[in-house]
């Protein structure tokens, strides 16, 4: 009796491992084409020479200044952090929130930018608080969200303030479309109405067998509605850590002589953060730097310049990976290898 139902178990296990393994091997191709292509728009617009010399003859005041203004974004964004989860019942200490966001950051090197360090702090947090999978989730992709609703805000305050003084060109359309999609999400995920018409979606997630985690996350967002005190006081927050972020930007500028005021670093801060979420190549190789080429050089600066502010920037959140990497190395190497006190 059970045999043509294991057989049937069989083939379809069979069959979503090969369309996992597709998935996969697609997602590479893709991450290559967009890397190559980020490469070879980067060598068509540079000097490698002149930009080694750029980059070698930065101002060292200004690049302590970006790293410190890096730096001490971490305690807040952990504070933030701490507060969504106990909004949800969920109480951690504040010195170990911000021990999961360094490693996170470290994570975050080696896998495809935000996603790999967020999937860590899951994961690490839900083994911390067994049972909590889906408000863990819930905190740490809301405050992914509500991170690029607030970069929208500044943004949408540098284009203001940059009408009439800086020709940002088409990146207009891509911050409106950003703003479209971040509406439409939050409508998706915090009405009541909005989730009544989604039930049309549930056979097609059954289908792909991904129902547990999406409904997992979709609870995990949703619950937060709730918590409107909680929502603001993370915002602002999110607000003041992008604020020193940008000026972490404006700093490495300054460091490679780039003499631009920090209103159209407003402006690009926040796009190149929104762009940064979207995991097209292992930490952002490459992309990061073709977006600072094509931006700046909208607004007159040379390229080799541009490129370089955008590799000291890549600079900082690798030095914002190192903690981690040290917490990392402690706790799996050598705290196992320190000899045990006598009784």
């Amino acid at each position: 009796m059970n045999g043509p139902t294991d057989a049937t178990a069989s083939r379809t296990r069979t069959e979503a491992v090969v369309a996992l393994g597709r998935t996969r091997t697609v997602r590479i191709v893709g991450s290559l084409v967009v890397l190559a292509a980020a490469i070879w728009y980067i060598l068509d617009h540079i000097d490698v020479r002149k930009t080694a010399h750029v980059i070698g003859s930065a101002d060292p005041g200004w690049l302590v200044l970006s790293a410190v203004l890096t730096l001490v974004t971490v305690p807040p964004m952990a504070w933030r952090w701490q507060q969504l989860l106990a909004a949800r019942g969920i109480h951690d200490r504040l010195a170990w929130l911000v021990r999961a966001y360094l490693v996170s950051y470290t994570v975050g090197q080696i896998l495809p930018t935000a996603v790999g360090g967020d999937a860590s702090r899951i994961v690490e947090t839900s083994r911390r608080h067994r049972g909590s999978a889906t408000p863990v989730t819930g905190s740490v992709l809301l405050e992914r969200a509500l991170g690029g609703a607030v970069t929208l805000v500044l943004a949408g305050v540098g284009f203001i303030l940059a009408i009439g003084r800086y020709d940002i060109g088409a990146y207009l359309w891509i911050e409106l479309a950003f703003v479209v999609g971040t509406a439409a999400t939050g409508v998706v995920f915090f009405s009541r109405s909005a989730r009544r018409h989604l039930r049309f979606l549930v056979p097609y997630v059954r289908m792909l067998k991904v129902e547990r985690p999406a409904r997992a996350v979709y609870e995990g967002i949703h619950g937060y509605r709730d918590h409107p005190r909680t929502l603001v006081v993370v915002s602002l927050t999110t607000a003041a850590v992008q604020m020193s972020r940008i000026f972490a930007i404006y700093a490495s500028g300054r460091a490679v002589g780039i003499h631009l005021s920090p209103v159209p670093y407003v402006v690009l801060g926040p796009l190149l953060f929104l762009v940064m979420l979207v995991p097209f190549t292992v930490n952002g190789l490459a992309v990061r730097e073709a977006f600072f080429v094509s931006f700046l050089g909208n607004l007159g600066i040379s390229a080799d310049a541009a490129f370089a502010c955008g590799f000291l920037f890549f600079l900082m959140t690798v030095l914002l990976a190192l903690p981690g990497l040290g917490v990392l190395l402690w706790e799996n190497v050598l705290a196992r290898r320190a000899p045990v006190p006598d009784a």
